[in-house]
């Protein structure tokens, strides 16, 4: 058994976020609201800002492509969770469990590298605001999601080989409403010593990279702002980081607590509503997190319907 590693199953049982069927219909209710919501919310910035001239600075490319992001994070799951709930065979197939982990594995860390690259934009901008155009140009920016891209996906290949290779001879039933590291790890009946070890090491490097650049970041933004004489000055710039800094701690809060701890520590009930927070609520809020305190993106928002209105207004003094 130590020499090899056998997968002894060929499908898992999904047990959803809750195991009682009279909460099913409602679940199902309020989870494809959340994804609808979802959907509507991240489509309506990436159409805003690709329609509005205004917002084609980096600022702005960073947040359309953490929208896209946060569209491929709940499409990831949600729309098995809700398929799970109808169904009376809550299942999903190895190989999907695998490709459905490694797609989770690449768009979460794929969030936290623009989380990371947008705060070094933002201190780009404030502290070195004359050298902006030139260090944040178009082809930087590019350069910047592609290496992100890439450096998401070796890491979540990492993962899923080493969740394919795992033993899954203890049950087939998972925990959870989708297939991830710790419940897998939790299921599995191979010595999990080494897999966790590569959690500490390598995740940590990848996903806490990030933070650190976003940690930096900031307190070079705070000392920089420290010299503005001008309240009002100082006021407008941290507000231009405001949203991003609650996104950051939603998102790494949650990160944080479901990944960088022992396996023996997992408790299933309080993970799925943990992960119910990063994978559904955190991109349904985004949006409106970027939105309600954005000016620029306030602004384009309105255009269209004063436009709209303009026009039916026309038309009903015509007729």
């Amino acid at each position: 058994m130590g020499l090899k590693n056998w997968t002894f199953t060929n499908e898992f049982i999904l047990l959803g976020v809750s195991d009682q069927p009279w909460m099913q219909p409602w679940l199902f209710v309020i989870f494809l609201a959340m994804y609808v919501t979802t959907l509507l919310g991240n489509t309506t910035i990436i159409c805003i800002i690709g329609s509005d001239c205004r917002l084609h600075t980096p600022m702005y490319f960073f947040l359309c492509n953490f929208s896209f992001v946060d569209i491929c994070l709940t499409s990831v799951t949600v729309p098995k969770l809700l398929a799970n709930i109808l169904s009376e065979k809550k299942s999903i197939y190895f190989s999907g469990c695998v490709a459905q982990l490694f797609f989770f594995l690449l768009i979460g860390n794929m969030e936290s590298f623009l989380l990371g690259v947008m705060a070094y934009d933002r201190y780009v901008a404030i502290c070195n605001p004359l050298h902006y155009t030139t260090v944040m140009s178009r082809q930087v920016c590019l350069v910047l999601v592609v290496v992100s891209w890439i450096t998401s996906a070796l890491h979540s290949l990492i993962y899923s080989v080493m969740a394919s290779r795992l033993s899954y001879c203890k049950s087939n039933i998972l925990h959870h409403f989708f297939c991830d590291i710790p419940p897998l790890l939790k299921l599995s009946c191979s010595d999990t010593s080494m897999y966790e070890l590569i959690i500490f090491t390598e995740g940590s490097i990848v996903v806490m990279g990030p933070f650190i650049l976003i940690t930096i970041s900031y307190a070079l933004i705070v000392f920089t702002l420290l010299k503005v004489s001008s309240e009002q000055g100082r006021w407008k710039a941290f507000s231009t980081c405001f949203s991003h800094l609650v996104v950051v701690t939603l998102f790494y809060g949650t990160d944080i607590f479901m990944y960088f701890r022992p396996s023996s520590s997992y408790s299933l009930d309080y993970d799925r509503v943990v992960s119910v927070m990063y994978t559904i609520v955190a991109p349904m809020l985004n949006p409106f997190i970027y939105s309600l305190r954005n000016k620029d993106v306030k602004d384009a928002l309105k255009k269209p319907v004063y436009q709209s209105t303009f026009t039916i207004q026309r038309k009903a003094t015509r007729m």
